[in-house]
């Protein structure tokens, strides 16, 4: 199991609007040359930022900026906006365990109610970091570097 570069690349995206949107106009091309990946990338991945109502897209000359104060915006709300959980459960459960078997037959009892627990921890401690968070600590080592 592992959540995509998406999540990582969206978190870069917000530090970069945070960092850069006084002095430059935050374009795909912009993000993509800090990021190191191809622009259309980063465009489906605004596209995806913007239809959860996390950034604002100005077409043309605007750029991009965030909808709402970044110390509003939690690691959960990128998550949910960028990497899309099949029914919302991050485990993906094996398909069709063999039910003669004592161990097929029984491993959803198992493990159900463990995996959801692990995945509602997760969840919760994503809700207690913020895109100022990051930009904070950005912000603390450029000042040091």
């Amino acid at each position: 199991m592992q959540i995509s570069s998406r999540f990582t690349i969206a978190i870069h995206i917000f530090a970069c609007m945070e960092t850069f949107g006084g002095e430059y106009k935050i374009t795909s091309d912009f993000l993509a040359s800090s990021i190191h990946v191809n622009p259309v990338i980063i465009r489906k991945i605004l596209l995806q930022l913007k239809n959860a109502g996390l950034i604002q897209v100005a077409r043309g000359t605007g750029g991009t900026t965030a909808a709402r104060p970044i110390e509003e915006i939690t690691f959960y709300d990128v998550y949910l906006a960028v990497d899309l959980l099949e029914d919302g459960d991050l485990f993906h459960f094996h398909e069709n365990p063999n039910p003669a078997c004592p161990v097929g037959r029984n491993i959803h009892n198992a493990l159900d109610g463990r995996l959801a627990d692990i995945q509602h921890a997760m969840e919760n401690e994503m809700k207690k970091y913020t895109i100022a968070d990051v930009v904070k600590d950005i912000k603390q080592c450029i000042e040091t570097s």
